[in-house]
């Protein structure tokens, strides 16, 4: 593939700090480069290769694959386990609560100790927390296997992000993370269609077996292809009194503390949506199980296509101050146009999946742009820490906006609607207010 290069940008946000006049503007690899995952580009950045790009999107991948692969199978985990459906649940809900506490463990840790070493511990905790599921004898025992799997899958999540912010920035750091999200954006379209047709030949188990495979393999692929990209040298070696202090510090960083509220607060109204959609769809709108898998994979595939084109075309050609305003912007007007479709003109089914699916794309412009800025006001070493206030404030804001759209008991296209179009507005609020170019700059350097 290309390697990536950096663009005409005027945005100076980018840079964590200021780039010695010797070194090139993106970081390069701490260590030599094993044949086929780090390849040194013809301008002299480091160009990853393909089989490293697949390893960070394949584990990227795990979370919306822990999420959505086992989903078809929760009436017959009730059945099964002789559980209330709304307990059953309740393994969705620990899941989302790991993946946001293993951030905050995953993500200092990789700071202190590398990023390698986490990675593999995280990837081998889960799939030995799969094979826990797999065999699990009542619903505690699940639940439980299902927190730590959740948290074991963010290391991939936290670590992947300190990865890319250890070898580029600016819109080389937005190309590997397009690279990125082509394999890993597949999994929430993907995940649905496999997890129903896996039930018709395995039973719930069987789909957490596929799941404690795939852990297997991206442990061997990692170890495999995966070098250190922080050398020890300019490791944080600090204890957890030192990890406090660093997110600490960040938060008070006004311009990051913006950054990581509009994408906390973007990711509301992506899993707004996905709670609210599956209901309000089927109920609602009357739609049909296979109907819907396609409506959801359709949006899922317009986050896919924006944040290539994101990364491929508008990112040379614009400020990333102008792309964050503009997604946002698209953003809360999908927002305005779905509550005046839900409320004031009918149209149906017609007038609802227009506007969620401008959102859905906005997101793929919004959310790798926000990732990017946050991590471009940080020096690398302290990376991971950074990464993890992103990735957990991601999935707090999520668990908890996620049962708004069926307040009330009933599925509203009215309640989802208002979910999307607060969120969106609270987001370009905190971006407009936190994130001024004359504090991006002096926070940028």
């Amino acid at each position: 593939m290309p390697g990536p290069t950096v663009g005409p940008t005027d945005d100076t946000s980018t840079a964590a700090t200021p780039a010695p006049a010797t070194t090139p503007t993106t970081t390069t690899p701490a260590t030599v480069p094993a044949p086929g995952s780090v390849a040194a580009s013809a301008t002299g950045q480091a160009r990853p290769g393909w089989a490293v790009i697949a390893a960070l999107g394949g584990i990227a991948a795990l979370g919306p694959l822990t999420t959505d692969l086992y989903l078809p199978g929760l009436p017959a985990i009730a059945d099964d386990l002789v559980a209330q459906p709304a307990a059953v649940q309740l393994t969705l809900t620990f899941s989302m609560l790991g993946v946001a506490a293993g951030q905050l463990v995953f993500g200092p840790l990789s700071d202190r100790y590398g990023r390698r070493r986490p990675l593999l511990a995280g990837l081998v905790l889960y799939t030995l927390a799969s094979v826990v599921c797999v065999f699990a004898p009542n619903l505690t025992v699940l639940i439980v296997g299902r927190f730590v799997q959740g948290a074991a899958g963010s290391a991939g999540l936290v670590i992947g992000r300190a990865v890319s912010r250890d070898r580029f920035q600016g819109i080389a750091l937005l190309r590997f993370l397009a690279s990125i999200a082509l394999i890993s954006g597949l999994a929430p379209i993907l995940a649905p269609i496999i997890g129903a047709q896996l039930m018709r030949f395995t039973s719930w188990r069987g789909t957490f077996g596929v799941l404690t495979a795939l852990g297997l393999l991206l442990t061997l692929v990692s170890f495999a292809v995966l070098r250190e990209t922080l050398p020890p040298e300019t490791r944080d070696g600090g204890g957890v009194g030192a990890a406090l202090r660093t997110m600490g510090r960040l938060l008070r960083n006004l311009p990051f503390l913006g950054l990581a509220l509009t994408s906390s607060l973007a990711f509301g109204a992506l899993f707004g949506y996905i709670s609210g959609s599956s209901t309000v769809l089927q109920d609602v709108y009357q739609v049909s199980p296979q109907t819907y898998s396609l409506l959801f994979g359709l949006n899922s595939f317009s986050i896919v296509v924006m944040t290539q084109v994101n990364g491929r075309v508008l990112a040379p050609r614009f400020t990333q101050r102008a792309l964050m305003l503009g997604s946002l912007a698209a953003a809360v007007a999908a927002g305005v146009a779905l509550v005046l479709l839900t409320t004031v003109w009918d149209f149906g089914l017609a007038g609802f999946c227009p506007p969620l699916f401008v959102m859905m794309g906005s997101f793929g412009v919004l959310l790798p742009n926000t990732a990017a800025q946050a991590l471009g006001l940080v020096e690398p070493q302290v990376a991971g820490t950074a990464s993890a206030l992103l990735g957990t404030g991601n999935f707090l804001c999520g668990a908890v906006v996620a049962p708004l759209s069926s307040l009330g008991g009933r599925p509203s296209a009215v309640l989802l609607a208002l979910v999307v179009l607060v969120c969106g507005t609270l987001a370009t609020l905190a971006y407009l207010t936190l994130c001024r170019p004359e504090r991006m700059r002096r926070a940028g350097g």
